[in-house]
């Protein structure tokens, strides 16, 4: 039997192409753990995207096992207060690796209560976002709890291109900002890239 995992997601896009990497040497749950969304607008609709993405994974004749996705609390204000003081930090930062490391946590500590042998993220599918970061924090988490971290490079190989190809087949929402308010510009200041906070749709990137 293959060895179960729980991988952490930041939105439905990301997961679809780090599902299908991982599908055939795991069994896969999915760990919406996202309240760095500090909009809860926002918040539904990236929970909408990936809700839709698993009925439609799981419902395809090529699925030969369904996934399973678990939402952990959403807690905005919780947040906001892990990264206090880091407000004006670049994006890739100090803040960022707070809310990479918190959102890591959570998943190592749900993964170990749970019986899962594996964690993961789909982070690193994001051009944006760095492995090197996630690949250290996730050993370390992997050390505290008593398991092992994937800490595959998802991007690579065309990883990102991929996960932009899957949400469109399946229609989903892909944002054009990571999540919080500190990632996103005003209107003002956007270049027309969805990395800088422009239309994902039209520039083809989603921001993780």
């Amino acid at each position: 039997m293959k060895p179960a995992i729980l991988l952490h997601s930041c939105c439905g896009p990301c997961s679809t192409a780090v599902v299908e990497q991982l599908a055939p040497r795991f069994r896969i749950a999915l760990y919406f753990c996202n309240s760095n969304i500090d909009d809860e607008a926002e918040y539904r609709k990236r929970l909408e995207a990936q809700m839709e993405f698993v009925k439609h994974y799981n419902a395809s004749p090529e699925t030969a096992e369904p996934i399973e996705l678990i939402c952990a609390p959403y807690a905005p204000q919780a947040f906001l207060k892990l990264i206090s003081g880091t407000e004006g930090c670049e994006e890739g930062g100090a803040r960022c690796r707070r809310c990479i490391s918190d959102r890591l946590e959570k998943t190592a500590e749900y993964a170990a209560l749970h019986g899962y042998e594996y964690f993961s993220s789909t982070l690193s599918v994001s051009r944006y976002k760095s492995h090197d970061m996630i690949l250290e924090l996730g050993k370390a988490l992997a050390l505290r709890y008593g398991l092992t971290f994937e800490g595959s490079d998802f991007k690579k190989g065309g990883g990102e291109q991929r996960s932009a190809e899957l949400a469109k087949m399946y229609g989903l929402y892909r944002q054009a900002y990571c999540g919080c308010r500190f990632s996103r510009r005003e209107p003002g200041e956007r270049t027309g890239s969805a990395g800088d906070g422009g239309d994902a749709e039209t520039a083809g990137e989603t921001r993780g």
